[in-house]
C-alpha cells in the first residue's frame, strides 16, 4: 500500500510542527556581527587603506626615497651580470 500526503506550509511552520527551536534572532545576530566584521574589513582593503599601507613600507622623505631605489637597481643590476 502507497500513501502520498502532501503539505503546503512555510519553513517557520514546518520548525513548529516538528518542535524545532526557532532560530531566526540567534541567525539575525550571528549575521549582524559577520556584516559588521565585512565591512571592517572592506574599510581595510578600501584605495585609500590600501595606498596608507603600501607608504608606510616606503621611506617617509625624497632622500630615503631616493636611496631606497638607487639600492633596488644597483641590486637588480648586479643580478643580470651574474
Amino acid at each position: 500500500m502507497k500513501c502520498t500526503l502532501e503539505v503546503e506550509c512555510t519553513p517557520l511552520e514546518a520548525r513548529q510542527f516538528f518542535g524545532l527551536p526557532d532560530l531566526q534572532p540567534l541567525q539575525a545576530t550571528i549575521l549582524a556581527e559577520v556584516e559588521k566584521k565585512m565591512l571592517t574589513e572592506m574599510e581595510r582593503f578600501s584605495p585609500e587603506g590600501v595606498l596608507k599601507s603600501w607608504l608606510s613600507m616606503f621611506a617617509q622623505s625624497p632622500e630615503q626615497m631616493q636611496q631606497a631605489f638607487s639600492k633596488m637597481m644597483f641590486t637588480g643590476l648586479n643580478r643580470t651580470k651574474s
